[in-house]
């Protein structure tokens, strides 16, 4: 398990993004399991597996979070998105990536998306993301727990911002008979139970008793919300299409940032935890 923390006097506000309005724009969110993109003008365009075929198989460049074939997702994503976008197009990109993924991720994630061009490429927090497309108040402490296939997150957001993270490897595509359902719901909760005697303030007693945001595919098990409530005793709120929520928050990110007044196309800073 992972975990990160940030003190509060470290956070930033969010930072308005200098871009093109006139560019279009593409919000992609690149998991071990599949890989969703959202194009400006067209909505989602794709939702496929994460995999690509460099000839002698197929291989999987993304796992548990990390970025282990730069090269091979650049391919991926030449394969997937570069037929569908204008042939001179500079696209505008929002990639999302996962709390903990650190300074590594958003490089390589960075570099595998120079194949299409873009003018700009930007990273957000995949909690952050979820957020958004949920339509969550960010002035107040939120909980976001995202359940993937391979990777689960527990995100406190304060002010919009990462606050405090933890992470396991493993998720819903895990479930077998040597690792049951329930294990993750529990793995769930001894994170939340973990954030909560490390913070020294009531910012995640706040976020548990407005109740936690679920996404990701595990908010539809409810296998494993059943045994998270009861372990937490609060009230649980999934995202609508939960699987799909971080490109979506993506998406509304990528539009606010296109249509901003300013237009001076310099590259912002990340909106990450260093």
């Amino acid at each position: 398990m992972t975990l990160l923390r940030r003190p509060r006097a470290a956070l930033s506000r969010h930072r308005t993004w200098p871009l093109c309005r006139q560019c279009g724009g593409v919000a992609l969110d690149m998991g071990s399991a599949r890989t969703r993109a959202w194009v400006a003008g067209r909505g989602m365009i794709l939702d496929v597996p994460t995999v690509t075929f460099p000839g002698t198989g197929a291989v999987y460049p993304i796992q548990r979070g990390s970025i282990v074939d730069p090269q091979g997702t650049a391919r991926m994503l030449d394969r997937l998105l570069g037929h569908r976008l204008p042939r001179f197009a500079r696209p505008v990109v929002v990639v999302t990536a996962p709390v903990l993924g650190g300074p590594a991720y958003r490089a390589q994630a960075r570099t595998a998306v120079e194949v299409l061009r873009p003018r700009s490429v930007l990273t957000v927090p995949s909690a952050r993301a979820v957020a958004l497309a949920a339509g969550a108040d960010l002035s107040r402490p939120l909980l976001v727990m995202d359940i993937g296939a391979h990777l689960t997150e527990v995100v406190l957001l304060v002010d919009g911002a990462v606050f405090d993270a933890r992470r396991t490897t493993l998720g819903t595509g895990d479930i077998d008979d040597a690792t049951p359902s329930a294990r993750i719901g529990e793995a769930l909760a001894d994170m939340t139970t973990s954030m909560l005697r490390q913070d020294g303030t009531s910012l995640t007693v706040d976020a548990l008793a407005r109740g936690p945001l679920l996404a990701g595919g595990g908010a539809l098990r409810p296998e494993i919300t059943c045994r998270l409530a009861d372990r937490l005793h609060v009230p649980l709120r999934a995202v609508p299409a939960p699987h799909t929520a971080a490109v979506r928050g993506a998406a509304k990110l990528l539009e606010a940032a296109r249509t901003h007044p300013s237009t001076t196309g310099t590259d912002p800073p990340d909106d990450h935890p260093h």
